[in-house]
């Protein structure tokens, strides 16, 4: 009974954060190269503002599109389309860091394999025989550079690093207590857990994240947890947020 209470007081304060520009925002977790959910999540999406039509709809992705799950490539042609039809903020996850810093320097290769670079690799119709010597690293880093179309390479380099709408501070992976929003360094952006998921105080806005899989979302007074391990577990949360408080899809 009282884990209940706290959970509704948690709720009952959200409700009174607003976007206060008369806006909606969906939002959505990690992706992980999971193009057949974000295909789902989408229909969902549309789906929702044909029963709830809405001005000034915003949907905000907030990062690791690719690795660990089979179809990075595709997820990133998802958002491309995306990105014509419809208002999108896309931002940067430590996973697209990883891409770009290999494309940059070959040499992080095996770090970035540990994290599920390998499917990414892959989807971009590469196969690796050997991967763990200097002349593979820079024959892999080639072949990459030349199978990303312009469109994708564009896409990963403009990647924001956050948002901010009304009360609501979105980013990737979260951000340094004690440091002003418009200070936080990238690397804390992209990175950051404990010293952010253990803070308990107020960081002057709702900070609504990803980067830390949870079994599902998880809300708390000062930050929203919208990363539930899609490429694991089948689960792609979107958080809806307007002037009316905030649901999922």
């Amino acid at each position: 009974m009282e884990r209940s209470v706290v959970a509704w007081n948690v709720l009952t304060s959200l409700t009174e954060k607003r976007l206060r520009l008369g806006k909606r925002i969906y939002a959505v977790g990690d992706i992980h190269g999971r193009a057949d959910l974000l295909s789902e999540l989408l229909a969902r999406i549309d789906d929702d503002l044909n029963a709830h039509p809405a001005v000034g709809v915003l949907q905000v992705f907030l990062g690791d599109y690719i690795d660990r799950g089979p179809s990075s490539r595709q997820v990133i042609d998802l958002l491309l389309e995306r990105l014509r039809q419809h208002d999108v903020v896309l931002l940067k996850g430590n996973h697209e860091d990883y891409l770009l810093r290999f494309l940059d320097n070959p040499s992080v290769l095996a770090d970035w394999w540990r994290i599920g670079g390998l499917n990414t690799v892959m989807s971009y119709g590469i196969t690796p025989s050997r991967w763990n010597d200097p002349r593979s690293e820079h024959e892999m880093a080639v072949a990459l550079n030349n199978s990303i179309p312009d469109n994708h390479r564009r896409f990963l380099r403009g990647l924001a690093l956050s948002f901010t709408c009304g009360d609501f501070f979105f980013v990737h992976a979260g951000v340094r207590p004690g440091v002003p929003l418009t200070s936080q360094s990238e690397h804390d952006m992209l990175w950051i857990r404990d010293e952010f998921l253990l803070h308990e105080e107020d960081f002057g806005k709702v900070v609504v994240h990803g980067h830390t899989p949870t079994p599902r979302p998880e809300v708390r007074s000062n930050r929203i947890n919208i990363d539930t391990g899609a490429y694991a577990t089948g689960q792609l949360t979107c958080l809806v947020l307007d002037d009316d408080g905030m649901r999922f899809l």
